[in-house]
Order: C-alpha cells, then structure tokens, then sequence
C-alpha cells in the first residue's frame, strides 16, 4: 500500500490524480482549512490536513504530520496554485509578490522538503505543476508565467540533482485546462480539462518516462518554435 499526498487537495486536478491512483492506497488531502472534505472513492483510507501553501514555514512541520498519521509519503502531488490578478499586479507590486510566493516559492519550498526526505529513505515520486505559460512568457499574463517559469527551472534543476537517487521528479507541463480557475475565461488552442490532465499525470506516475509531461502532447511541438516567433507578434498573444 502506497501514501499518495495530494497538496491542493480541494483542486479539480489533484482530486481526479487521487481518484486514479486511489485503489488500495492511503490518499491524504492536504487543503486549506475550513473548506469541504472530499472523498476519494475506493482508497483504503483519506486522510484530510489542513494545509495553507504560503505559510512557508510551516511546510516542514505539515509534511511530519502527515507521515506520523499515514506513513512515509511515497507519491506527492504539488497541485496548489493561483492565477492572480494581471491588471492589478501591473499597478501594485503586492500583487505581483502574491502571485510569485504562491506559485514559484511556496511550491520551491515543499519540493525542497519531500524531496530531502525521500532521497533519505532513496525513494518516492514528486509531480510539479508547471506551465506551458512559463515556456516563454508572454505579455498577457506575464506575471503569472514568469512565476511558472521559475519553478519550471527550479524543477528541472532539482531533477537532475535527484538523478540516481531512485527519486523521480515529474514536471506536468499542461496549456490552457478548463475548469473552476479559468472559469469566463476564452479556452486557447489545445485547451484540455482536468480528467485529461490527471489522466496523463497518473498514467506517468505508473508507467514511467521522461521527465516532462506536456499536456497535450502536441504542446512540445508548438512550444519548441516558440522562441523563434518575431517578439512583435510573441506580445501581441493572448494569455
């Protein structure tokens, strides 16, 4: 039986990740506190924490809590993040420092810790959540893309540093995904939704490969010409 830690545990992603590798394993919902508690149907056991990602200082102590209740964590799913507020973080920098604490050094922070312990133990699995927007930024939403542009970097970097440690570190990389962050919002080209993201995150997680996981696929492509379009036109892009 496997402890599979979702941290963002109330996200549409996250919880459709817990529901696929749910059979037989412990499932623990790390959320912030005073919202629902779902259920994982046929887990062995859900464990719910209360869990709120900014408090980096608190990161080390939830991570002990989690494991003096169910044990070793052996999957951990980083799927906590915030899209912000574009228009206000470009007339007020504390908008700009909310965003990129959420999700650049919040998410560097517990990747630090699960990764520490689990190349201790010489074993486990950790999934970040990138961006196809950290790629190469673009001016719609560049806020938010250079946050997932450093931790697309930061992630990259602690891979490699875990090479040959039996630690594997997946870095998801999906576009647009349809669902309760991007609600009003216009789906770009190869939009996906949540089922499609956690279906491929999983289907990683059991299966193995290389480190990235585009979602979808065609993505890679589209992205690999990207740093060759004119910046005139590269600005011009919608988020």
């Amino acid at each position: 039986m496997s402890v599979v830690a979702i941290f963002g545990g109330r996200s549409e992603i996250g919880l459709d990740v817990a529901r696929r590798l749910a059979p037989g394993n412990t499932v623990v919902l790390a959320s912030r506190p005073g919202g629902e508690r779902p259920d994982v149907p046929g887990a062995a056991r859900v464990v719910h924490v209360d869990f709120d990602a900014d408090e980096v200082t608190t990161h080390a102590d939830v991570v002990d809590a989690i494991e003096a209740d169910a044990g070793p964590i052996d999957i951990a799913v980083l799927t906590f993040g915030i899209l912000g507020d574009q228009a206000k973080a470009e007339a007020d920098p504390a908008e700009v420092v909310r965003i990129i604490h959420t999700d650049f050094t919040a998410q560097a922070s517990l990747l630090t810790v699960l990764a520490n312990l689990m190349r201790a133990r010489g074993r486990g699995t950790l999934v970040a959540f990138s961006s196809v927007a950290g790629q190469r930024v673009r001016r719609a939403n560049y806020v938010y893309g250079s946050a997932k542009a450093g931790l697309d970097g930061f992630a990259s970097g602690l891979a490699d540093a875990l090479h040959g440690s039996d630690v594997d570190l997946i870095i998801a990389r999906p576009g647009f995904v349809i669902g309760r962050m991007t609600h009003g919002m216009s789906p770009a080209p190869f939009s996906s939704t949540p089922e499609q993201v956690g279906e491929a995150v999983a289907d990683r997680i059991v299966k193995g490969g290389p480190v990235e996981v585009w979602i979808p696929w065609q993505l890679r492509a589209m992205f690999a010409v990207a740093p060759f379009v004119p910046r005139a036109l590269w600005r011009r892009l919608p988020r």
